[in-house]
């Protein structure tokens, strides 16, 4: 864990390093991030990290979103997914489904996938194996725009934790 001063005095590739983990394969993320330096308190360093993520073009959020890996999906199978992913899906039973649940759950991430363009991306930790379930139904048939923008904010509350597990005030 690092201190928030520490933090402010960082040399670009130091912040990179240390806070581009925090964004799913994306360190564009803090590169954007670092001239925003000072940051006054954790939660504005992370503002200022999910607002460049927000400004960004829609053709980046698109491949932003796809840098994310699909719940207990190939990603998983393989071992590749990063340590946050991992923790954060066990936390939801999702590496430990049943047969019917994880042929269930492939099916219905690839129909979302097909509909959007992107992966499902839900703040796991927040809910259930069933509510997740539940959430994948219900968001497959949304909008994709607003899918988009759910998505977006999904990954505000999936990072904000990921920030402050990584930085203290």
């Amino acid at each position: 864990v690092l201190d928030l001063d520490a933090v402010n005095t960082l040399d670009r590739a130091a912040f990179v390093a240390a806070l581009g983990p925090c964004f799913e394969h994306s360190p564009w993320v803090a590169e954007r991030t670092f001239a925003r330096r000072p940051f006054a308190s954790v939660a504005a360093l992370h503002a200022a990290m999910i607002g460049v993520v927000r400004r960004a073009e829609r053709q980046t959020q698109i491949d932003f979103l796809r840098a994310h890996p699909e719940l207990a999906g190939q990603e998983a199978q393989a071992g590749t997914m990063t340590e946050h992913s991992v923790s954060e899906q066990a936390s939801a039973g999702l590496n430990a489904l049943s047969h019917d649940e994880f042929v269930e759950l492939r099916r219905l991430n690839a129909r979302y996938r097909d509909r959007h363009g992107f992966p499902f991306i839900v703040a796991v930790r927040r809910h259930d194996k069933a509510q997740i379930f539940a959430l994948l139904r219900r968001r497959t048939e949304a909008d994709t725009e607003a899918e988009l923008l759910e998505a977006l904010e999904q990954i505000a509350a999936i990072t904000r934790l990921r920030v402050e597990a990584q930085v203290a005030a």
